[in-house]
């Protein structure tokens, strides 16, 4: 299957290689909540699903004092990033080249919290998704996302179970598309009861500026039933 983050971040990585010393849910990352929506992570065992080149990973770990987080990302070259930006701060920071559902199959009841920053969330079909992530979950443990709500450039989401496909690009440039799944408050919440989660939650954040590919960012809270 071709990697289509081949060349997301890249341009970054090499003129950034801090830890960030902010965690922002929002979609332009400028505003609005930050780590506390997870709550105090001391000592627990964190996924981080779509992680990318692990910024966010990598902020947990030197600034919040979890017991590990593992970054888990499909893409070979976004693996590969995380491994050459923040290798240093192993084993805490546990980068894993994985499909998330996969990996979340194969380790049931192993993590405390789980989120996805626009990752896995938007580009995993959540049928399959979030009942391997309620399993992964020790009971009462807590899922946390961000996703888009609405597409960008202003189209409504989704008011069913269904993706779009949205530009991407192969490694060697060659224009291709993708699956996003971009869907209404009410999707998410009917898809999270399903999979056994409980006390559900989706707030809509507005973007702090309006612009062309501005958009409001869904924030997604629930629980595996106890």
């Amino acid at each position: 299957m071709p990697d289509f983050w081949h060349h997301y971040g890249r341009a970054r990585a090499e003129s950034d290689r801090t830890v960030p010393g902010t965690f922002h849910w929002v979609w332009a990352q400028d505003s609005g909540p930050g780590v506390e929506v997870l709550g105090d992570l001391t000592g627990l065992v964190v996924a981080n699903l779509g992680a990318g080149a692990a910024r966010h990973a990598a902020h947990l770990v030197a600034h919040h004092a979890p017991a590990r987080v593992d970054a888990i990302d499909a893409s070979p070259a976004q693996h590969a990033m995380a491994c050459d930006l923040y290798g240093h701060l192993a084993p805490r920071l546990h980068t894993v080249h994985a499909d998330a559902t996969a990996h979340l199959d194969a380790h049931p009841d192993e993590y405390d919290v789980l989120y996805s920053v626009f990752g896995s969330l938007d580009f995993t079909d959540p049928r399959r998704l979030l009942p391997a992530a309620a399993r992964a979950l020790r009971p009462g443990g807590l899922l946390v996302a961000s996703t888009l709500g609405q597409y960008l450039g202003g189209a409504p989401a989704e008011p069913d179970v269904r993706h779009a496909d949205v530009p991407a690009r192969i490694p060697d440039g060659t224009p291709a598309t993708m699956r996003r799944w971009v869907l209404q408050e009410t999707v998410w919440t009917k898809l999270l009861d399903e999979a056994g989660f409980t006390k559900i939650s989706v707030d809509r954040l507005p973007p702090a500026e309006p612009s062309e590919r501005a958009a409001d960012t869904l924030l997604v809270r629930a629980y595996r039933q106890p």
